[in-house]
């Protein structure tokens, strides 16, 4: 079972072993709930998964993997994401694992991203590459030597919090001009008076250039060449947006190690949450058999 915390919606879903999204279910994010009820309505989403794995589908999970944004602590045993208010210390995986009754195991929605697009996506076979996602928020997962990076509490990869606009717009983690004040949907719309959803060309091209400006320090500063980019803002500004974060990108990066540095779409796009929570699932389960 896979599980997405994403800032407006949770997605609910069924991974097999090979990386299949067999079945799935979105509910959006009640801002005016309490932290409790916010999990019951997870807990009827995951219980209407279970419901369909047994009598559609013929299985039964035997893990559950969890994305979820940050921050969090290590596993998920709590998260406290930035666009979810209500949860601030918020006891995840204890809560899944008692009601499930199975493992869980958690990380950043963004390095799952990581991990579902370097098994399946756009870095299949790539040891060094970051993967972002630039939806409600901007979070980052970062591979190096094949290794996704963890750091000291298992945050590291937040490009979302990484300058682009020196003295810029206030950010929800008290610091200013971060991509995320930027370029973030919530921050799209606060700037313009308008959805995400209904950008105009300018709007595209600034977005995609101050992507381009956090890619290219965290280019610059790890050796990498590639970098997949998923999420809603992202993949619904399309050619507009990696045209011109991919020129922001040959500007900045003149270095000899990260010239031609690449910026590009993750291939798995709309299930890529799913299948990163199932990766991260998958993983974790493979570890505990070899302790």
């Amino acid at each position: 079972m896979a599980i997405d915390i994403g800032g407006t919606k949770f997605s609910v879903g069924l991974v097999t072993r090979s990386g299949e999204l067999i079945d799935r279910v979105n509910i959006p994010v009640d801002k005016g709930g309490s932290g409790d009820e916010l999990f019951e309505d997870l807990i009827v989403a995951v219980e209407g998964q279970l419901v369909r794995a047994r009598d559609h589908h013929g299985v039964m999970p035997s893990v559950v993997g969890v994305a979820c944004a940050g921050p969090i602590t290590r596993n998920v045993e709590t998260v406290s994401p930035l666009n979810i208010h209500q949860w601030r210390n918020f006891p995840l995986r204890e809560r899944l694992s008692t009601y499930t009754g199975l493992p869980v195991f958690g990380d950043g929605d963004a390095k799952a991203l990581a991990l579902a697009e370097g098994w399946l996506g756009a870095a299949r076979g790539v040891d060094n590459f970051m993967a972002m996602v630039v939806s409600t928020g901007v979070g980052g997962g970062i591979v190096l030597n094949g290794e996704l990076l963890d750091g000291e509490t298992g945050n590291a990869g937040h490009v979302g919090h990484v300058i682009v606009e020196p003295n810029g717009r206030r950010c929800s983690c008290g610091g200013r001009g971060c991509l995320e004040a930027e370029a973030s949907g919530p921050a799209i719309e606060a700037i313009t008076g308008r959805p995400p959803t209904q950008p105009s060309y300018e709007i595209m091209v600034r977005t995609g250039r101050l992507v381009g400006r956090g890619v290219a320090s965290v280019c610059n500063l790890l050796d990498l060449k590639l970098v997949c980019v998923g999420g809603s803002v992202a993949l619904g500004f399309g050619a507009t947006f990696f045209t011109s974060a991919q020129k922001t990108l040959d500007e900045l990066c003149g270095l000899e190690f990260s010239r031609n540095a690449r910026i590009v779409p993750a291939r798995l796009a709309d299930e890529g949450p799913l299948v990163g929570a199932s990766a991260v699932g998958w993983r974790g389960l493979n570890r505990m058999a070899n302790i």
